[in-house]
């Protein structure tokens, strides 16, 4: 008897390890995804690189090692505009960069990182995920073979750096500016002359004057590029009241995929999302609190003249770049609509608070 009791323990000893070796050469005998992202952002760049760092080391570690993403900097890509064409192609599988660059490849895009005069990042943020936003992004980039998630909105960003004081509309007339998106044609309506220029070469340009102003993002990354010693006027904001970054995902190789490596790319876009907007607040603030005591800047908020000038710009444009483009009109309109719903809740919720504060 003791010796069947035995045996009997000796063979569910054998079968446990048995079926422990088939689940480990089952998990071991998954596909392990090695793939590259190309980023638009220089090596280093605050916020920005973070966030494509942080997003490959999410999907690495909720695939379990599964998925592996190497990012690259345009120092080794060469093309830090080039990201929507790259990842389209297949020639990178993923890629981090602003939709608002690619207006030339389709005019819906402009609008899913920012309008001007358009939403907050807590309209932003609820329009993607609650009125019907997200489902738009994706039917329009799969129309060129990528599929897109929000992924990193850096907050209000400033109106941008300026050599010389803006007291007139008749001031900004010629000025050369690098400022892209929708909002390069809105300045441009009003006489000044938009410039497209990639982020690492920004401070050369402005340095050597072939640019008068420049706008990036806010005085975390601001100061990092050193724009303060060369153009002393900083102004506060318009353009982009909560500019969204995302993930390109080369359509036919995401539909490749399983379903939970899918989720997880999407998931973990998300968490980038909230993350980096989280950041681009905390440093903004802290880096503000020191630059302000800087001699050599001058905080200024545009004239009145001037903000009408470009409202009345952005609005023309909305309603011509609409007309020509159905998807971009299918955006536009949608956001519009959204914005409707949500500006009175948020005047009377936000705008207030921060009054009485």
């Amino acid at each position: 008897m003791a010796i069947l009791k035995m045996a009997h323990l000796v063979v569910h000893a054998i079968v446990a390890i048995l079926i422990s070796s088939l689940a480990v050469t089952a998990v071991s005998a998954q596909a392990v995804y090695k793939w590259r992202l190309a980023m638009s952002w220089p090596e280093g760049t605050p916020m920005l690189h973070n966030a494509a760092a942080r997003f490959a080391s999410n999907v690495e570690k909720m695939t379990g090692g599964r998925m592996r993403i190497i990012v690259d900097a345009p120092g080794r890509h060469k093309a830090p505009l080039g990201v929507f064409d790259m990842v389209r192609s297949g020639a990178y599988e993923m890629g981090h960069t602003a939709s608002y660059y690619y207006k030339g490849k389709d005019p819906a895009t402009t609008f899913f990182t920012t309008t001007p005069f358009g939403m907050t990042p807590t309209e932003m943020n609820a329009w993607y995920y609650y009125g019907g936003g997200l489902a738009l992004l994706h039917k329009v980039y799969s129309r060129h073979n990528i599929v897109a998630f929000p992924a990193g909105n850096t907050h209000i960003q400033m109106g941008g750096w300026f050599r010389k004081e803006i007291n007139s509309l008749n001031d900004l007339k010629g000025l050369k500016m690098r400022i892209p998106g929708h909002a390069g044609e809105v300045v441009e309506k009003v006489g000044m002359k938009p410039v497209s220029i990639p982020p690492g070469e920004l401070y050369t340009a402005l340095e050597r004057g072939t640019i008068d102003a420049v706008e990036w993002a806010g005085p975390a990354n601001d100061e990092k590029m050193g724009f303060q010693k060369i153009a002393p006027y900083y102004y506060t904001g318009w353009h982009e009241p909560g500019a969204e970054l995302h993930v390109f995902v080369n359509k036919d190789k995401f539909d490749s995929l399983p379903e939970d490596l899918q989720a997880i790319i999407a998931t973990s876009a998300k968490e980038v999302s909230f993350d980096i907007l989280s950041e681009s607040f905390f440093r903004n603030a802290t880096v503000w609190a020191e630059m302000k005591y800087q001699r050599n800047i001058n905080i200024r908020t545009f004239p009145p003249d001037v903000l009408n000038a470009f409202k009345k710009a952005n609005s023309e444009l909305l309603d011509q770049v609409a007309a020509k483009s159905p998807f971009a009109k299918k955006v536009i309109g949608s956001q519009q609509k959204f914005l409707g719903l949500v500006k009175e809740w948020s005047a009377i919720t936000d705008q207030e608070y921060l009054q009485l504060r």
